[in-house]
């Protein structure tokens, strides 16, 4: 499990996570393949529905406009499956960016926490903190095997160019 930066009060009083304004975003959750898996396998996570390219199929939103991850309850804002949530869902507000041929470590900037605290010491230490964390050899072997992880995100800020070729 990813240490979590945000505050998870914070998170509850937002609503931009987990909310989708096309069916088939970018944004929406890509698993890993052992994610896939549980997803399927596991007793006791919800039914969900998994792409051909291993996302998380949104589901309409029956409380507004758009699509939200059918793992969000909307009426308290919380994910049915937060402690064993996936990988880029541990992740967000960082994403792992595919520029060309190059990989990179991102944040989204429309995460009102980093906003706020895009300068902050706090923000700066976590980062170095997921730079270390996905420099270690497992997890640089974790993004070169789930490769659908890797995506094209736009309006993102760069933090840093990740490099999966390291032994």
């Amino acid at each position: 499990m990813i240490k979590q930066l945000i505050p998870q009060e914070y998170c509850l009083k937002c609503s931009g996570c987990c909310r989708f304004s096309e069916e088939n975003s970018v944004w929406s959750p890509c698993l890993l393949d052992e994610e896939v898996v549980s997803f399927i396998d596991k007793p006791g996570l919800p039914a969900v529905s998994v792409s051909v390219d291993k996302r998380i199929c949104l589901v309409a939103n029956t409380k507004g406009q758009g699509f939200i991850c059918p793992l969000l309850d909307i009426k308290d804002n919380k994910c049915r499956v937060y402690q064993e949530r996936p990988f880029e869902c541990q992740l967000y507000p960082f994403l792992i960016c595919l520029r060309g041929k190059k990989v990179h470590l991102t944040v989204d900037l429309n995460c009102p926490y980093v906003k706020e605290n895009l300068n902050s010491p706090q923000l700066k230490e976590y980062i170095k903190y997921l730079t270390d964390y996905l420099n270690q050899p497992k997890q640089r072997k974790l993004l070169l095997e789930n490769p659908q992880i890797l995506q094209a995100y736009e309006e993102v800020l760069d933090i840093m160019e990740l490099d999966l070729t390291k032994e």
